[in-house]
């Protein structure tokens, strides 16, 4: 008897003494104010998992816990896209976190459209090599690619989770934009596929929601040229003229191809957001408007990467270079040989493996009995509203609710149509960045997403 005793002793020992480690990990991990931040009611944490021991590979996290509740709130994770930007640059400090970058870049000021009112939002640089996210092996760098990509996005759920264990059981989802297309779906996949034949879910997935989504290269690349047509961005000679050229089912473009849209961009185009082509272009001197390769969609088009406010990419990079907001945030605690910037060129053109569509793993996901909702913002010239329409369109998915306009404080929000097993909207007057220029907008987009109601009539 004395035996047994002392043996679940020894048993409840072990377990409040591992408790009492992971929530040291977390204590270690919490934010206790961050430089020039105005006073908040809810609690942040930020800092490393690792998920690659042999390539010394870790990814850098931040949560910002709902306002109210938090224990009764779901948990989201946003990822942006690029491949290769972060989303502390773009998803917490433009777009749907609790605070807002000064000019200057030395205070914060609240962000009255936060998404953290509704929900836990985790905000992940992914992968190794954005952001404060690193590797100790630098050929990493020139092969990342979709598959490692949501490998390591998997291990680091599960590590985080470990460490922040009253997030087990709760209610995720998974969000972001661009080429998050293919990381959350991708993500999805790999979570649904490790959790099968478990009697309990290991992540307790309920569903993704993605915004201006790089999803099948084909139709993202016939419907991104209709738009610049149809929004009086190129001419009727050069529109001919890349449809004439260009192969968009091929893996690589032609020189004939490069040409036409080379002419479209340099000659046409003129000096605008191609992220929201009807707001004012950043002119501050340290804007970043260079133009870019990004190999978002195999056929290498030219995409001009510019901040919004127009220039809040810029006061993002100047605010985490800062040392003491590295030290609030437990950031760059290995002393990382380069600034932190909002996007990592060397990602963007050594990007290895890339999927020519994500339609095939939209259909798994229906079948998985997930909730999917596919967004776009109107304005965006770089992953249009034509493109996603087209892309979604070859689902072939029957029709519940047929197309109507949903309504914003009396006004037309954008419109939707709700199919079996997804929705789609579209987000009036919005970028690339929905919620960065139609915040309210995209809050009743995300509070109708959780709520698993279709979008208001009025």
């Amino acid at each position: 008897m004395t035996l047994m005793l002392l043996s679940f002793l020894s048993f409840l020992v072990s377990i409040y003494g591992t408790m009492a480690l992971k929530n040291e990990q977390q204590e270690m991990d919490r934010i206790l104010e961050l430089p020039g931040q105005p006073p908040v009611s809810f609690s942040q944490f930020s800092g490393y998992v690792p998920v690659n021991e042999d390539h010394g590979r870790a990814l850098f996290y931040w949560l910002t816990e709902a306002t109210s509740s938090p224990e009764k709130k779901p948990l989201v994770l946003w990822l942006n896209g690029g491949p290769g930007c972060s989303s502390v640059a773009y998803g917490a400090s433009e777009e749907i976190g609790p605070f807002r970058i000064s000019k200057t870049a030395s205070s914060l000021y609240l962000n009255k459209h936060s998404w953290n009112r509704e929900a836990n939002i985790l905000f992940l640089e992914s992968p190794a090599g954005v952001g404060f996210s690193y590797t100790n092996t630098s050929s990493d760098l020139k092969d990342s690619g979709d598959k490692r990509t949501a490998q390591d996005a998997l291990i680091f759920l599960l590590r985080w989770m470990s460490r922040f264990p009253q997030y087990k059981d709760r209610d995720f989802y998974i969000s972001g934009e661009s080429y998050a297309g293919h990381y959350a779906p991708q993500l999805a996949l790999k979570i649904v596929e490790y959790s099968k034949g478990a009697s309990h879910p290991i992540i307790n997935l309920k569903g993704i929601m993605v915004g201006n989504a790089v999803t099948d290269n084909y139709y993202d690349n016939l419907g991104t040229v209709s738009y610049w047509w149809s929004h009086s961005i190129i001419s009727d000679r050069t529109y001919k003229s890349i449809l004439k050229s260009c192969n968009f089912s091929s893996e690589k473009s032609s020189q004939k191809c490069d040409d036409a849209v080379n002419y479209a961009m340099n000659h046409e185009f003129g000096n605008i957001d191609q992220y929201s082509i009807y707001a004012p272009a950043c002119k501050a001197s340290t804007a970043n408007n260079t133009v870019k390769l990004l190999r978002l969609k195999n056929s290498l088009i030219h995409r001009k990467i510019s901040g919004y406010d127009p220039c809040t990419e810029n006061y993002a990079e100047k605010y985490y270079n800062r040392p003491d907001v590295q030290k609030a945030m437990h950031a760059n605690s290995t002393a990382i040989p380069y600034n932190w910037t909002a996007c990592s060129d060397v990602l963007i053109r050594n990007w290895k493996d890339t999927e020519f569509s994500i339609l095939p793993t939209y259909k798994k996901l229906i079948a998985a009995g997930l909730r999917i909702w596919v967004f776009s913002g109107d304005t965006d010239s770089v992953v249009p509203v034509t493109a996603t329409r087209f892309s979604l369109n070859h689902l072939n998915l029957k029709i519940k609710t047929k197309w109507y306009p949903w309504y914003v404080g009396g006004q037309v929000g954008g419109w939707t149509e709700v199919y079996r097993g997804l929705t789609f909207a579209t987000i009036r007057g919005a970028g690339h960045e929905i919620p960065l220029l139609q915040p309210q907008r995209a809050l009743v987009l995300f509070q109708s997403f959780l709520a698993g109601k279709d979008l208001p009539r009025s």
